[in-house]
């Protein structure tokens, strides 16, 4: 029987910024690993910064595999008319991906990959290329968009949208019985510097402004022989660089995380650990830091959104400010670079004025530590983004963008001071930390 020809896309993204901070399809690569040997597979990633098409443009990057992306001037959607910033679309150009197209198609199923809710343009984009040049396939959504925007996903074109994680429904529509042992198709890029890896799904904590617990209702560790098996394949490709996509990484760290550093180290794992996900500071012990250290953690963003004691209960208890403190000293102290540690803290949430933003940049600015201010997204389902629907229609999915509602919720004098600040306590550092690598 022959098998189906199947591509794999991960759509440009239509946003006032985006950078990459190590931005991989993991979960679209991972479904293609279950069709190994049961379907034909080709991707075309737009977020390829090492693709030839992307090859001749100036664009910054960092050692670390971090890096600028092709951008274009777009006009705003209506919506943002108001929203005083500069719209684009980041990615390939879409020429590539049309001869891109027309010389490996025709496909029979083209399966997208969705992230952030507001990027659905660059889906829309994607299917209208597809209709043009390859009219016979069923396109298929899957990933966070189609999952907590599902009804709004299935008005834009595609033939079937996944809601959640369950595939079953996917082979089933697709008529194939997938591969349960086949590996993230890593092997369909050209080149690669820059690799995801995954040890858990999902998260114990309950913060309520964090979509997580509706794309992964539960929390479990995967197979260690599968985490080991996919380190192994990154750098059999050839990656430098693996960042851990985990949302609780350092959550039961003597089951999951140690046994896989161990392993790593014991394999000789010359990869550079990075981790663009919040790390929970409260886990951070002196064992586990210098477990980390040596196992070859390099960039380290912590989690920590605010210092003040009563927002940090109300919105879940995550870590708090002694807690931080506690993991910024154990990490230096295992030979972690202060310059390669970072907070997030979130910016315009809802009950921002609990939440003493400026109070808590300069807290972790003291510690030592760069502050990058995490613009709040509302999201629909989660308690803190339904309370936005005074303000925004939460039904329409680009009211969500980290962009445009911080400015809608404070205005932009405000959202400039912040930001403004927060580069001025980073500049600080710099002239404080000389020979910064990052």
């Amino acid at each position: 029987m022959k098998m189906p020809r199947v591509l794999l896309l991960n759509p440009p993204i239509h946003d006032f910024a985006a950078y990459d901070f190590w931005l991989k399809p993991y979960g679209l690569l991972s479904v293609g690993g279950r069709l190994r040997g049961r379907a034909e597979l080709k991707l075309f990633d737009y977020l390829d910064r090492l693709h030839p098409a992307a090859q001749g443009e100036k664009l910054r990057k960092d050692i670390w595999g971090r890096g600028e992306f092709r951008n274009e001037p777009l006009d705003k959607p209506a919506l943002f008319n108001a929203i005083p910033r500069r719209y684009h679309r980041f990615g390939l150009p879409r020429s590539a991906f049309r001869a891109f197209v027309e010389r490996e198609g025709p496909f029979d199923f083209v399966l997208i990959q969705t992230v952030m809710t507001y990027w659905y343009p660059g889906v829309k984009e994607s299917i209208e290329d597809i209709r043009a040049y390859s009219p016979n396939a069923k396109i298929v959504l899957g990933g966070v968009y189609a999952t907590i925007c599902h009804a709004h996903a299935q008005t834009i074109g595609a033939d079937f949208v996944l809601d959640g994680l369950n595939l079953d429904p996917l082979w089933k529509f697709m008529k194939v019985e997938p591969n349960p042992s086949g590996l993230p198709v890593w092997d369909l890029y050209d080149t690669l510097d820059t690799g995801v890896l995954k040890l858990a799904d999902g998260c114990p904590f309950k913060c309520t402004y964090c979509s997580v617990p509706q794309v992964y209702p539960t929390f479990h560790s995967r197979p260690m022989d599968r985490s080991l098996a996919e380190l192994d394949f990154l750098i059999e490709r050839g990656a430098k660089n693996a960042v851990f996509y985990d949302d609780a990484l350092l959550y039961q760290p003597d089951k999951i995380l140690v046994p896989f550093l161990k392993e790593a180290i014991k394999r000789g794992s010359r990869l550079n650990f990075h981790t663009p996900n919040a790390l929970n500071a409260r886990f951070i012990s002196k064992e586990l830091a210098e477990l980390m250290v040596e196992a070859g953690f390099k960039i380290i963003y912590l989690g920590f959104e605010s210092s003040a004691y009563e927002w940090q209960k109300k919105t879940g208890g995550k870590v708090y400010s002694h807690e931080l403190k506690d993991a910024i000293e154990n990490l230096c102290a295992a030979g972690a670079k202060i310059e390669n540690i970072a907070a997030y803290l979130i910016m315009s949430h809802p009950n921002g004025d609990q939440q003493n933003v400026e109070e808590s940049m300069r807290f972790a600015n003291d510690l030592g530590i760069r502050v990058m201010l995490s613009e709040f997204s509302p999201i629909p389902g989660t308690p803190d983004g339904e309370m936005c629907r005074k303000w925004i229609d939460l039904d329409e999915p680009l009211t969500h963008s980290k962009t445009a509602f911080p400015i809608v919720f404070m205005g932009e004098e405000k959202v400039n001071r912040l930001k403004n600040l927060s580069r001025d306590l980073n500049a600080k550092l710099r002239i404080d930390q000389p020979g910064s690598s990052v």
